[in-house]
Parts: C-alpha cells; sequence; structure tokens
C-alpha cells in the first residue's frame, strides 16, 4: 500500500462515481420534496465544484483530477454525462469547470449543473462495474505513475444482473505503480440493520448483500483514514471504505471523504 503518488498535471488522478438509477431511487428523501436520485445528483454537482475549486490557481484551472461517471438502471449502463462531456467516461476537471449543462440560481448563488437526476428499471449492477472496469484499466494504462483513482460508488439495492463481486475482484487487480484502485461504496436503503459506517470486520454486517458490499469495499489507506477521522469517525486498522445503511444524506460525506484521498499526495505546480 503505497498511495503517496505526488499529484500533478503530468500525473493526475482520476474520480470515478457509479450510481444507482434503478426505479427505487424515485422514492422521496423523508420529508423533503427531493428523491434519492435528485440528492445524489446535488451531491455529484456540489462534489464537482470543490474539486473545480482545489484546482484553481491565478491562471485558471489546473487539471490535477480527471472524473467519470457512469449510471446505471433497467437494461442500461450509460454515460452519466451529457452535452460537451458526455463523449467518453472520462474528462479533465477543466471540462468541467468550462462545459456546465447549466448554472441555476440556488439561495441567491450560481449552482452549476453537470448530472441530472434519472431513476427507473432494474439495477444491473454488475454490468455497471464491468464498464467501469474496462474505462479504469484504459486510464491506468495511460497514466501509470499517477495516484491511483478511486471509485465511489452509491446504490440502494440489490443487483438485477447477477452477482458483482467477480467483477470487482478483478477491478480490484487494477491500478498504477503507486497502488490499486480504491473503491468505496455506499449503500442507501431501509435494511432492518442499523446504519454501519467504515467497519473492519465483516462479521459486524449482518444482511447478506451488505457482506457482499463489505467484501468489495478497499481497505482505507491512511489519507482517507485520516480525513474520516477528521470529521469525526471512528476508523479503526483495516476499515474498509464502506457505508451500509445510511440516510441519502451522508451521500454528501462519503464523497468528500472518497476525494480527500488525494489531499496528501497533492503537489501544486
Amino acid at each position: 500500500m503505497s498511495y503517496s503518488a505526488e499529484i500533478s498535471r503530468t500525473n493526475p488522478t482520476a474520480f470515478m462515481f457509479v450510481i444507482d438509477q434503478s426505479g427505487s431511487m424515485a422514492d422521496p428523501v423523508g420529508d423533503t420534496d427531493l428523491s434519492r436520485a435528485e440528492f445524489v445528483c446535488d451531491a455529484l454537482n456540489r462534489i464537482v465544484v470543490n474539486l473545480i475549486t482545489r484546482s484553481s490557481k491565478s491562471e485558471g484551472v489546473r487539471d490535477y483530477f480527471h472524473i467519470g461517471a457512469i449510471g446505471y438502471g433497467g437494461s442500461t449502463v450509460a454515460n452519466a454525462l451529457s452535452g460537451s462531456l458526455g463523449n467518453k467516461i472520462f474528462n479533465p476537471i477543466s471540462a468541467f469547470e468550462q462545459h456546465p449543462l447549466r448554472v441555476e440560481q440556488r439561495d441567491g448563488m450560481p449552482f452549476p449543473v453537470w448530472f441530472e437526476p434519472y431513476a427507473g428499471g432494474g439495477t444491473p449492477m454488475r454490468k455497471a462495474m464491468r464498464t467501469a472496469a474496462q474505462a479504469l484499466a484504459e486510464w491506468c494504462d495511460e497514466y501509470p505513475e499517477s495516484f491511483p483513482p478511486t471509485l465511489l460508488h452509491v446504490t440502494d439495492g440489490e443487483p438485477s444482473d447477477g452477482d458483482p463481486e467477480p467483477i470487482v475482484e478483478q477491478l480490484k487487480s487494477l491500478g498504477t505503480e503507486d497502488g490499486e484502485v480504491l473503491i468505496l461504496n455506499l449503500h442507501t436503503g431501509q435494511s432492518k440493520s442499523g446504519p454501519i459506517k467504515f467497519p473492519n470486520m465483516e462479521k459486524q454486517v449482518t444482511d447478506g448483500f451488505g457482506k457482499i458490499l463489505y467484501r468489495m469495499s478497499s481497505i482505507l489507506p491512511p489519507a482517507v483514514a485520516g480525513a474520516a477521522r477528521e470529521r469525526g469517525y471512528q476508523v479503526d486498522d483495516e476499515a474498509r471504505g464502506f457505508f451500509f445503511n445510511v440516510e441519502p444524506i451522508e451521500v454528501v460525506e462519503f464523497f468528500e471523504i472518497g476525494t480527500r484521498a488525494s489531499s496528501q499526495a497533492m503537489l501544486l505546480r
């Protein structure tokens, strides 16, 4: 476990968001007017703004980060981006700064939008992970000396196309000279078990599908574990990047912590 490569424009890192867009993502979030799909899209748009801010210098936005997103629902797995960014899976952060779909006004402030909510059909998670693996393999081949990519997966239900775990085991073998791809999973749903965050033993997870997601999640490297502890989470040795049965609002923290994996490795040049 290294995860210490310096991040620069020559050697960027990448974030791959894999988002469940099945029909149940249309369910409302608590007492709000937002669906789960809308809430996740808001969190995605906010984290892109955050990454743009972290990459901004006096001369403009530096391409320290590449972002990709895959949505899956019904029988479809597709690029979750559209417009100018929809022609390829990964785009540099400067392209996001230049090409939002639109800019809304929220509380009197501009709010750029790149991701729009969608919910419908089944949950082809296995196919989505295969698509993500292909894109990540290509990225790692192009940037072999970079800080390894991070995959952040959000789902609210079990797959409808078979077990994704064998595909993810293959995905875990991908990486750069600095380490393997990091895989973080968040499940938001209504399981009878209580919420679980950053478990370090499978027996802490009693739900059968939760155990699969646990095994699909990477052990947190020090940079990610440190980011989680700074936000008040108890993170023990060998803790996995895994939230189970949490409220949709936890997606915001999940994205923030997952994209902080690279903070200590950044070389601002």
